[in-house]
């Protein structure tokens, strides 16, 4: 079996589990995630995101988010349609395998610096 290169990596797995507010997916290498929603809310690829937090400024209260809907675009991402009127990221399969990766340091820096904030 060849080694596959991030451009190529495709989604064989995709679920929403709106009881436990995860998002599933499975890659072509094998790799497996499930990713909270709040998550995938916070660290939308986005620009209003990005701009927030080149600003500094932390993405807070979505703990209760839920992806209401999740569209194909074309055969390279998807746009996930979030309950609190949030629909502009699109995610590629990259940017999903990436989150995927770095879920574990993405997650606990999010939860200090929100920690932070709180205790201010």
């Amino acid at each position: 079996m060849t080694q596959e290169t991030k451009s190529t990596i495709h989604p064989t797995h995709i679920a929403v589990h709106q009881k436990s507010r995860q998002f599933e997916i499975h890659f072509s290498d094998g790799s497996e995630f499930h990713l909270p929603f709040e998550y995938l809310r916070v660290f939308s690829p986005s620009a209003d995101v990005r701009v927030a937090k080149q600003r500094g400024e932390l993405i807070l209260g979505k703990e209760q988010v839920n992806i209401s809907n999740v569209e194909p675009m074309g055969s390279y991402a998807i746009r996930i349609l979030f309950d609190d009127g949030h629909d502009s990221g699109l995610y590629s399969w990259s940017t999903l395998k990436d989150l995927g990766d770095q879920y574990a340091e993405n997650w606990t820096r999010f939860q200090q610096q929100r920690d932070a904030f709180n205790a201010v």
